[in-house]
């Protein structure tokens, strides 16, 4: 039993850790956005400064002092609310009737930008197999293995690609629009790919994997049938009565439940969050935005930059040896050379220049906040070491770096003005407004 002094100081030290936290994170952030990149890449750098690949270098290693191994369950507790009521704000704001509209114009880009990167990730995933095989002691089954390192190379960050086209006023183009709806409908398919492989690694045998299967049929079969239904009547009600009063109390409520359910399931509570999303009503949008996601976004506003760091605090780029950096070179030319050619390919086929289609390839090698969650829950479910999650990491903030300076050379200022069309380009998802700003300042 924790001794209550004990107890005291570790909230007092988990405190000061998040006030670093926050101090760190913003200022790298602000400097990210300087330097026209996403805030994410800054957050995760303070992560990797404030860990041992660098602060933890100092004499009387600061890092442990600061964030000591007892702290790092609290602070994790904090980062993964903010993440739960993140993913829940891209459930939410997923368009579906737009979507629906122009799925074929974008199936092959989707498709593409998926299969091809998730196979060579497949290939890669054999030739390091060896020297990952074993985590925490436990042998990790190669299947598990591949396929999660597969799955994480086809990985396209919608919330971070939609500020990044925000900021280089490519939203309305039909580039910026083909690549964010196949990126849209990408993150709904990584996903499910995702829930599928976490099911196989956390399923005990067949037997285990097949009632996860029929548990997660029946969530969300429940979902659709009572809780949409229910969630549209609540709404209609409060819009009825002209307010919204508690309304987002009462959503994050129902987004940590669902996380909950999905967690007992046995597939990671983020699937809860992001499919209480989807469900979520999107109309009355006005009392929607004002009442509920406007408070959630500024309660993520605080905890999400909490996991970008925690993520970083398990990097270690000080202790890779020359095989690992070898790795990620593998790693590296699997990923964005399958983005390139599985999304920029397809994209030629639907009449675009090569240069344009060059173009939706630099832009679907977004990875960013998607990439970070997805390797966070493959390192808690022990399937990635921590030398492999370092290179992981690092390959997710190389590809997203690399998308805004690149862009200019692809996609001359003189190209763009060219391909934008807005009398034509209507947007394929819902292009993020004033409403959305917090949300897409999270994500990028």
């Amino acid at each position: 039993m924790t001794h209550p002094h004990a107890a005291e100081a570790l909230q007092a030290t988990a405190i000061a850790g998040i006030a670093v936290i926050l101090i760190a994170g913003t200022a790298l952030a602000h400097a990210a956005r300087r330097i026209r990149q996403p805030a994410v890449i800054g957050e995760i750098t303070a992560g990797i400064l404030l860990g041992p690949s660098l602060l933890g270098l100092l004499p009387g290693n600061p890092t442990d002092r600061l964030f000591p191994d007892e702290v790092r369950p609290l602070l994790s507790m904090v980062a993964q609310i903010g993440l739960l009521l993140f993913m829940f704000t891209v459930g939410w704001e997923l368009d579906w009737t737009t979507m629906r509209r122009r799925k074929s114009s974008v199936a092959g880009v989707t498709a593409g930008s998926i299969l091809a990167p998730m196979l060579l990730g497949l290939g890669v995933a054999a030739l390091i197999y060896q020297n990952h095989s074993h985590v925490n002691g436990e042998k990790v089954p190669f299947s598990s293995f591949a396929l999660y390192l597969g799955v994480s190379m086809s990985i396209t960050a919608f919330p971070v690609l939609a500020r990044i086209l925000k900021d280089n006023n490519l939203s309305r183009t039909k580039i910026g629009a083909l690549a964010l709806t196949s990126a849209a409908f990408g993150d709904v398919l990584a996903w499910c790919l995702l829930a599928g492989v976490v099911a196989i690694v956390t399923a005990s045998g067949p037997s285990g994997f097949t009632d996860t299967l029929w548990m997660s049929a029946g969530y969300g079969a429940v979902m659709i049938a009572v809780v949409r239904p229910l969630l549209a009547r609540a709404v209609a009600w409060m819009s009825r009565r002209g307010t919204g009063l508690y309304l987002a109390t009462l959503v994050t409520a129902g987004v940590l439940l669902s996380a909950y359910t999905t967690s007992k399931i046995g597939i990671h509570p983020i699937f809860g969050a992001f499919a209480f999303g989807l469900v979520m009503p999107r109309r009355p949008t006005a009392l929607l935005e004002e009442k509920m996601l406007r408070p959630i976004q500024h309660a993520g506003e605080l905890m999400l930059p909490v996991y970008f760091i925690v993520t970083g605090l398990s990097v270690d780029v000080a202790g890779m040896s020359l095989t690992a950096w070898g790795e990620l070179g593998l790693i590296l030319a699997a990923a964005i050379l399958g983005k390139l050619f599985g999304a920029g390919l397809p994209a030629k086929s639907f009449g675009l220049t090569w240069r344009e289609s060059t173009g939706v390839g630099v832009l679907m090698n977004t990875r960013g906040l998607t990439e970070l969650i997805i390797l966070g829950v493959g390192l808690s479910l022990g399937v990635l070491d921590q030398t492999l999650f370092t290179e992981m990491v690092l390959m997710a903030l190389i590809t997203t770096a690399m998308t805004g300076p690149l862009l200019p050379f692809v996609l001359p200022r003189s190209r763009m003005d060219l391909i934008a069309s807005p009398a034509k380009a209507s947007p394929l998802v819902r292009i993020p407004g004033p409403a959305d700003e917090q949300a897409s300042d999270l994500a990028g």
